[in-house]
């Protein structure tokens, strides 16, 4: 939610937009159990140009935020001063934790000095890369770039590779489960960037798959890596809570292929026989697996599983 001008240094929502006030729109959302975000910037302007960023009116905007009931804050980086964002962004942080009201602060510095490397103390979320485009090509570099930072994801602090471009046209089918399965194995913020008023079955059969969804939102919070690469053929894998495995096999090159993870590459005891959930199937697969998965991936395409040893 974007926000239009000022009023005597206050922040002001825009009449034909926000009739009753943003806090009555607040007020709504949180009586349907949700939570609102609000979209401001570490400048003088937002990216568009069209509105005021929060440069030197931190205290005043986040009281403005606190009061009005927002929730998170996305704070970008268009139209500063040209001091270091190392400088600015913790500015907002300071008067976000005086306002009063909890509020996720995400910061949207677009990776330019590795925020994943200072970001913790500073916010809850920290773009790890420059903008994504509803291209595989935008998407899977985005995925490499954010991955880097893998070890330095935790609950309270996450790497964010941009939102999701699913639903949006650019992709196949195929290529749009990819993304969604990076982005919810690799624990960074699912932000739809499609109209969801338009979307279609296709796109909400992606966006609102609750297993992939829990592979995201794990208590652990622990984000997962590729463990093994081969040629086009990828393993990513990370831990999950009650002794289980997220494994997802990603086949970026032009031909069907298949691919085989291996227990020592994920993490499982080579002699485990595990037990394997396909989360685009919806099936637990019948046969059990002692050291290794092996499955054929279309091109362009993926395979996610959940892995529970049982015994």
């Amino acid at each position: 939610m974007r926000i239009s001008s000022r009023k005597l240094g206050n922040l002001v929502g825009k009449k034909s937009t926000f009739p009753s006030g943003i806090k009555a729109l607040a007020d709504y959302v949180h009586r349907k159990g949700l939570k609102l975000g609000i979209y401001s910037d570490a400048g003088y302007f937002t990216c568009s140009k069209q509105m005021p960023g929060s440069l030197g009116h931190e205290e005043k905007d986040a009281k403005s935020f606190a009061s009005w009931g927002i929730d998170y804050l996305k704070y970008d980086n268009c139209n500063n001063d040209g001091s270091n964002p190392t400088v600015r962004y913790p500015v907002m942080t300071r008067a976000l934790m005086k306002a009063g009201r909890p509020i996720f602060f995400s910061l949207c510095e677009w990776g330019d000095m590795h925020p994943a490397l200072w970001g913790a103390p500073v916010g809850n979320s920290w773009r790890t890369t420059n903008d994504i485009s509803d291209t595989w090509e935008s998407m899977v570099s985005r995925a490499d770039m954010n991955e880097v930072y893998a070890e330095l994801a935790r609950p309270g602090g996450w790497n964010d590779p941009d939102m999701l471009e699913v639903g949006n046209g650019g992709m196949t089918k195929d290529e749009y489960i990819v993304h969604f399965s990076i982005w919810a194995i690799s624990k960074a913020p699912l932000l739809i960037g499609c109209d969801v008023r338009n979307a279609t079955k296709e796109t909400m059969e992606i966006i609102a798959n609750k297993e992939v969804i829990a592979v995201n939102q794990d208590s652990l919070g622990i984000q997962a890596k590729k463990v093994r690469m081969q040629g086009d053929l990828e393993i990513w894998a990370g831990q999950l809570s009650r002794y289980r495995v997220a494994l997802l096999l990603v086949n970026r090159g032009p031909w069907r292929n298949s691919i085989t993870a291996h227990w020592d590459d994920i993490g499982i005891p080579p002699s485990s026989v595990v037990q394997a959930r396909d989360l685009w199937e919806h099936k637990t697969l019948k046969e059990q697996f002692v050291g290794n998965l092996t499955a054929t991936v279309n091109s362009h395409g993926c395979k996610m599983y959940v892995l529970k040893p049982i015994s």
